[in-house]
């Protein structure tokens, strides 16, 4: 055994918590593997006198002074798994450019500004490892950047946020509405007391961007992100899609494509759409994620598990620290980012997709044929009609339910055609509208 590799924990909550027991419960296994033990340095917090129950960790390794804590001489590796943008940003930039490899699970920095983190990771020569920012304990984001690496991914489509399946398995399951499911992720613990950014679909754009970044040798933000949550979805929603045969998923999707010009472009979106039954996510329930994978050489891979929590996260932080430990004791660093292609993201209305559209309209002759006809003039071709009587007091006025099914469209051909069918004095409202994935 050689000298410990030193770290310093930046955050000790439910994440840094999980480090600290694990370090602690695996310390000979893990130095056998880097060949080195791991020590703690110190761990910065806000409040060093916080109870932190049994936590197996010496009292005098708390500190309030992160950025001191970090450029001590006998720090090698900082491990920040606080959150947020700043101080975590200027944190990580000081210990890159410092040389100190970089173990972190924030994703919303990433998603951010990860190019900043890049570009001092290579300007000091360390490690930047952050497999614990998307899907948890699921090695995921290794595959993409090193396994992979000799392959063409062409398409990402995942369930990345846990809450957010949650309640929408939870609405298929049970035929509840949006609410009523979200108080019950909210009791379970699934939920936080504020959801905003896992039910607005925040969580999963930035998550999305990552994904799209190492997939395609690209650097894509958050805000290249189009972005939709599942608020507006509805009880009727799912039972329209369980007569379908679908189920409805917020899904992260990145994919290659051409644009008008030719040009080889990406298309990144997070939005609930329908899948059907038969396809591999769609079986993917409670808070668990997964995420489907298609490469021109490998075909079709899928990685599944949980997603989120304490020990999930920190077991994929410490898979990190031991990558980064080994690559020092052996004096080389990983590779570094991969962003050569700077392919440009294709703006959604460029996207292709397929609408579902719910309509409540007059039931007398001619309305198919003037609904029909919108879409012709759109040129989106619809691949299947239901029509039914409206239910409740409607359906004795003389309304009806027209369920249309587009073929693949540009999305902004189809936003267009939903906008114009609200205008038709027969078109009495457009109940709803969902993208549909994965073949029908």
């Amino acid at each position: 055994m050689t000298s410990p590799v030193r770290l310093a924990l930046l955050g000790c909550g439910t994440v840094g918590a999980e480090v600290v027991r694990l370090l602690h419960e695996q310390s000979a296994d893990l130095a056998a593997r880097v060949g080195a033990p791991l020590e703690i340095a110190g761990i910065a917090v806000r409040r060093i006198g916080r109870d932190r129950g049994d936590l197996p960790v010496d009292p005098t390794l708390f500190t309030t002074d992160a950025l001191g804590l970090i450029k001590r001489d006998d720090v090698d590796v900082v491990v920040e798994v606080v959150g947020g943008i700043e101080p975590a940003r200027g944190w990580l930039v000081e210990a890159l450019r410092a040389g100190k490899s970089v173990v972190t699970a924030n994703k919303a920095l990433l998603a951010e500004d990860g190019g900043t983190l890049h570009d001092a990771a290579a300007e000091g020569s360390g490690d930047l490892y952050y497999e614990a920012s998307v899907a948890g304990a699921i090695p995921l984001l290794r595959p993409l950047r090193e396994s992979l690496h000799g392959d063409r991914i062409t398409r990402v489509t995942g369930i990345v946020n846990g809450t957010t399946n949650f309640i929408l398995s939870a609405m298929h399951a049970t035929g509840a509405g949006f609410a009523e499911a979200l108080e019950e992720a909210t009791e379970l613990g699934y939920a936080e007391a504020d959801p905003t950014a896992d039910v607005e679909g925040f969580d999963a754009a930035a998550k999305a961007a990552i994904l799209a970044s190492l997939a395609f040798h690209s650097r894509v933000a958050a805000a290249d992100v189009h972005r939709e949550g599942i608020t507006e979805v509805t009880a009727a929603d799912v039972a329209s899609a369980k007569a379908m045969g679908c189920t409805i998923k917020l899904l992260c999707i990145a994919a290659r494509g051409v644009d008008g010009q030719g040009r080889e472009t990406v298309s990144v979106r997070v939005h609930p759409a329908m899948i059907p039954v038969t396809h591999p996510l769609a079986s993917v329930g409670d808070a668990f994620n997964a995420v489907f994978v298609e490469a021109e050489a490998a075909g079709q891979l899928m990685f599944y598990g949980r997603g989120a929590g304490g020990a999930p996260t920190a077991s994929a932080v410490l898979g990190d620290v031991v990558a980064v430990a080994r690559n020092r004791l052996a004096g080389v660093r990983a590779a570094s980012e991969s962003a050569y292609a700077e392919l440009p993201v294709r703006p959604m209305g460029e996207a292709l997709t397929r609408y579902h559209i719910s309509l409540d309209v007059a039931d007398r002759p001619g309305v198919l044929e003037s609904v029909a006809g919108m879409f012709a003039r759109h040129d989106v071709s619809i691949a299947t009609v239901r029509q039914g009587p409206a239910a409740g007091a409607a359906g004795a006025a003389g309304d009806a339910v027209l369920v249309i099914v587009t073929h693949v469209a540009p999305d902004a051909a189809l936003a267009a055609t939903v906008q114009e069918l609200r205008g038709l004095d027969i078109v009495r409202s457009v109940a709803s509208v969902l993208r549909v994935e994965g073949g029908l």
